[in-house]
């Protein structure tokens, strides 16, 4: 039952490598040729052929085209223009894919929305993006009603299916209008170098940042990730990632339609699930994320674990300690692990499978992905410089943050930025090797062994990754300092054994009237699950530099030990619904991987 993923040219890094290199080759030869044009080509090609197949419902390839149509045409029916921005606030489902693919066939640019946001940080995420129009499934209804008055009377707002109270339905107005292609009278098709969505992502420092995401940088991703995973009519890709994310809403599932296989979408993860839906639904490949890895690997026995007919896994984040267990007890027959993020101009692959590697440079590759990692300086929170004031290249092995070359001439190097120009620059550096020259900084630090292969190492500056997302310190920690009682706050991530990332930590200065069940209040209702600190630690001060910064790196090394801290600890306990005093019998449950966080 199982395709013969060992076959050499399955196998093969170099033919990977080169399945890549054809399938982006012919991109930018016409400057239309965007993804919702391939989608149209491909529904001429596969037309009854499962696209899309959610739990509820599903689009072939025909309908797909059909439904991205009728929803460019309900965008020009509300006088969007090409430029225009658009919200999306909706759960994962096949209609997700065909909304953004045909506003952006208009030249609307579509601001995929975060689903675990709420309060002043969905407040934020809108704002940023300046839309014009705000589309919402009908579940965010409550959600989007607290947020109207602070949002103008100004910006129009939809609904995608019952149940959104006054709204109106996006779904039935879609549904009376054509889902014939567009002509070109009706809307010019818009540029590869065309804006076509907003992809959020907490970067390095503050708050949620939109990224800028092109039609050519969508076509680059989809059809270089087609060819690494050498997909196939025959392939059927289970994604239960976010599909407001790059890698869940347009790199997996663009490059599984490319192939002209099918894409099965779940709302979210499920370990208990997971096996039974796989098998059932006869997947050959699927997307991870490294955490979700592990809690595969965490939870009981399945009796379907391994009566899948799975080629291949690819993701990111997968840890050396959990690579071999997951490969050996799944019995995957090849995993494709790599390093990409949504703003970042350069991405690493694994086709090796060398374990633990995040990927590497093929030496024929080498001047068309320039990437260096330079040492970097804690103390000023950017790459070090030598007394020329260039950046200084790290040896092997040694850890330094990954940057790469600005090319603007090429489209592949470019970097596209955020909609805020302070935060874009703050992302290049200058004269690094050479006066003039400009480089990407990624915000991670690696380290890169003799052989080439690239290590991930950390996050560099205010954020930290838990539960597969990253969580910026100074959102979580603006979110705490309104709380009453709360006098001095700092947020940082600790190393937990046995868990993926670090997990939040708060050092707290408190007044007399302060209570941890406000505090806990607090952060469940104005943050997602992933960003709510795991642990709490009230101090009588915290320790600061010269220029009034708190040493946060200190506090997380010193960690959430009660032995070795005289200061009060509190530990959420999830199933409780509070803070609980975090005392050594419960410090020992949880480094010895007793209790799941």
């Amino acid at each position: 039952m199982m395709r013969a993923a060992s076959d050499a040219s399955v196998r093969s890094p170099l033919k990977a490598w080169t399945r890549a290199l054809e399938r982006t080759s012919a991109i930018g030869g016409d400057p239309r040729h965007t993804l919702p044009v391939v989608i149209d080509q491909l529904a001429a090609r596969c037309g009854h052929a499962a696209a899309l197949v959610g739990s509820d419902a599903s689009l072939s390839y025909g309908a797909l085209a059909e439904s991205s149509h009728r929803f460019a045409r309900w965008g020009l029916s509300q006088g969007l223009a090409p430029g225009d921005v658009i919200c999306l606030l909706m759960k994962n489902c096949p209609e997700y894919f065909a909304l953004w693919l045909g506003l952006s066939r208009i030249g609307v640019s579509v601001a995929l929305i975060n689903t675990n946001l709420t309060g002043e940080l969905l407040r934020h995420s809108i704002d940023i993006a300046q839309p014009r129009h705000v589309v919402i499934g009908a579940s965010f209804a409550g959600v989007l009603a607290e947020l109207r008055p602070g949002l103008g009377v100004e910006l129009a707002c939809s609904a995608y299916g019952a149940g959104a109270h006054d709204l109106p339905r996006l779904d039935l107005a879609a549904a009376s209008l054509s889902g014939a292609p567009l002509a070109a009278a009706e809307c010019p098709l818009p540029l590869l170098a065309d804006r076509a969505l907003l992809i959020y992502t907490s970067g390095t420092t503050g708050l949620p940042k939109a990224a800028n995401v092109s039609h050519l940088r969508l076509m680059q991703w989809s059809h270089w990730f087609a060819g690494l995973t050498d997909m196939k009519p025959g392939d059927r890709l289970f994604n239960c990632l976010p599909m407001y994310h790059s890698v869940g809403g347009v790199v997996a599932t663009g490059a599984a339609l490319l192939g002209g296989g099918t894409v099965v979408l779940r709302e979210r993860f499920s370990a208990r699930t997971f096996w039974s839906d796989v098998a059932a639904e006869q997947c050959t490949v699927f997307q991870y994320i490294g955490e979700l890895c592990r809690y595969l690997l965490n939870a009981a026995p399945d009796p379907h674990e391994t009566r899948h007919r799975l080629r291949l896994a690819c993701g990111n984040g997968l840890r050396p300690e959990v690579w071999e267990p997951f490969q050996r007890r799944f019995r995957i027959p090849q995993i494709l692990e790599y390093y990409a993020s949504t703003e970042g101009n350069f991405s690493l692959y694994n086709c090796e499978e060398r374990v633990g590697a995040i990927g590497r440079i093929p030496p024929f590759l080498a001047h068309r992905i320039r990437v260096a990692l330079v040492k970097y300086d804690d103390d000023t929170g950017s790459p070090a410089r030598d007394a020329a004031g260039h950046c200084v290249p790290c040896a092997a092995n040694e850890v330094g943050e990954a940057i790469s070359a600005i090319v603007e001439a090429d489209g592949g190097t470019r970097f596209e930025g955020y909609t805020d120009p302070e935060a874009s620059r703050n992302r290049i550096l200058r004269d690094v090797f050479a006066p003039g020259d400009a480089w990407y900084r990624s915000g991670d630090l690696m380290r890169r062994d003799a052989q080439g292969f690239f290590y991930f190492v950390d996050r560099v500056g205010d954020t930290f990754r838990w539960k597969g997302e990253n969580v910026s310190t100074t959102e979580v920690a603006a979110v705490i300092a309104g709380c009453r009682g709360v006098r001095e706050a700092a947020v940082y991530g600790v190393r937990v054994p046995n868990a993926e990332g670090r997990a939040g930590m708060t050092a707290l200065v408190v007044a007399p009237e302060f209570e941890l069940a406000e505090l806990y209040r607090t952060v469940t209702d104005a943050l997602p699950a992933y960003a709510r600190p795991v642990f709490v630690r009230i101090a009588a001060r915290l320790d600061t530099t010269a220029t009034f910064k708190v040493r946060t790196q200190e506090l997380a090394r010193q960690g959430f030990d009660p032995a070795a801290l005289s200061d009060a600890l509190y530990f959420d306990d999830t199933a409780r619904c509070e803070y609980v005093p975090l005392d050594a019998a419960l410090h020992q449950r949880i480094i010895s991987g007793g209790l799941r966080l």
